[in-house]
């Protein structure tokens, strides 16, 4: 249960916390803040805190920027690297409301909020486990940002990683926050990490991905380097993905309602419904799945990355992947895994869309097609009947205004101001000369 107000300015005092800062997210997923002195915390909790919400990415317009933020006090943590002294300094995650103490309908917190309790209407907890990878980057001669990994290690090396030490930095950081973290190593790509946090309800988890992300740069930042995770920085290797675990829990039984032993590798029928869901509403999703014009340098064969609209057991090249479960923990474990999100998503829209596009799924009693268990990179698309994700940010766009099934669970307010941010950044980057271009075409045109 969240904390009581009692409770919070008794931990709050017990600690010295000097500061306050107040968190949320622009619809593109970018952390806003708000830092209040701890002698406002008493007003803060009981009325909230105005800001102007004209200035913020998607949010609202001049004439009705009024809003306020409601501190969650279940998000309540002492930051880390600012614990102590003079300036030390806590954080709450918020919800964002209008003047007329209603929820705003572009808080993407929100969005995640709404379509959570229409899971909960038929019965039903979701819960997710996104697998967050990043690469870290050792600054330029004059402190600017290139893309110069830190280390030249591979996929659970040890010799060659040189950041060991840097994750246990950033895994003690992040359990400071109250994150549970499981595991942390190296991943395939040269300067490439992940580290992954305990599966939970989605709100959670989202809550504990945004902090993941600001965590992992302050750290980063505290040891000369740059954590980012866009999707493909460094063309020729993998790129980051934030592939997400997927599970209903029964609100009636308790138990997790994807499994079936009996069932199609042991998955229930409405496990297996919301897969098809998954798979009917993937090109409508990927423009917030995938947010960026990065996001489609990276889901290209060959790289560990979907393309293909498909799904299987233990197939990494299949868009959904049902991963194998340790014996005796099937009851519990069993889930399934989507792998097209990148790391530069919002986490509470991303988490909407899909539980949104599960749910339709489940209503419609959809059936996924036959599994795919071969190597797609292997094969001839056309022959199986695959049909492939959206190969840019314009594709994923027009694929977005044509699903009115994820355009409600974002909402028009949402979806609306989504929709134009990243229209302009197509457009933007079409307009764009590179210098690829100018090297391919300038000497010979």
């Amino acid at each position: 249960m969240p904390m009581t107000k009692d409770e919070v300015l008794a931990k709050i005092e017990e600690q010295g916390v000097k500061f306050i800062n107040l968190q949320f997210t622009d619809i593109v997923g970018i952390i806003k803040n708000v830092t209040i002195p701890v002698t406002q915390i008493d007003a803060a909790l009981d009325h909230g805190v105005w800001f102007d919400g004209s200035s913020i990415e998607g949010f609202a317009r001049i004439a009705e920027s009024d809003m306020y933020l409601v501190l969650d006090t279940d998000t309540y943590a002492l930051i880390p690297w600012e614990s102590t002294g003079e300036y030390a300094t806590a954080r709450f995650i918020c919800d964002v409301y209008t003047p007329n103490g209603d929820p705003f309908a572009g808080d993407p917190r929100g969005a995640l909020k709404r379509v959570m309790a229409q899971a909960q209407e038929l019965g039903y907890e979701y819960n997710t486990g996104p697998e967050l990878e990043f690469f870290l980057f050792k600054p330029g001669p004059n402190g600017e940002l290139v893309a110069t990994p830190h280390d030249a290690a591979g996929y659970f090396d040890v010799s060659t990683d040189y950041a060991t030490h840097i994750r246990r930095q950033m895994v003690s950081a992040l359990q400071s926050f109250g994150i549970k973290v499981e595991a942390s190593h190296h991943e395939v790509a040269i300067g490439q990490h992940e580290i992954d946090f305990e599966y939970s309800d989605a709100l959670h988890t989202a809550d504990n991905a945004v902090t993941f992300r600001t965590v992992l740069k302050a750290v980063a930042q505290l040891n000369g380097l740059y954590a980012t995770f866009m999707p493909k920085p460094i063309a020729g290797i993998n790129g980051s993905g934030m592939h997400v675990h997927q599970s209903f829990k029964s609100l009636e039984t308790g138990k997790n309602a994807f499994y079936d032993g009996d069932g199609d590798r042991g998955l229930s029928t409405v496990a297996l419904q919301f897969i098809a869901g998954l798979l009917d509403h993937a090109p409508g999703m990927a423009a917030v799945l995938a947010p960026l014009v990065n996001s489609y340098k990276r889901l290209v064969p060959g790289y560990e990355a979907p393309v293909y609209i498909s799904w299987g057991r233990t197939n990494r090249s299949a868009l959904v992947r049902v991963p194998r479960i340790s014996a005796g923990r099937s009851t519990q474990a069993t889930r399934v895994e989507l792998r097209c999100p990148d790391p530069s998503a919002n986490p509470y829209l991303a988490f909407t869309v899909m539980l949104a596009a599960g749910l339709d799924g489940i209503k419609r009693g959809l059936t996924p097609p036959a599994a795919a268990e071969e190597d797609l990179y292997h094969v001839d698309p056309v022959s199986r009947g695959l049909k492939t994700l959206p190969g840019s940010l314009g594709e994923a766009v027009e694929a977005l205004k044509k699903d009115t099934v994820i355009q409600e669970a974002l909402g028009e307010h949402i979806y609306e101001r989504y929709v134009e941010a990243k229209q302009a950044e197509w457009d933007e980057y079409r307009l764009y000369v590179s210098q690829w271009e100018l090297d391919r075409y300038l000497p010979i045109y």
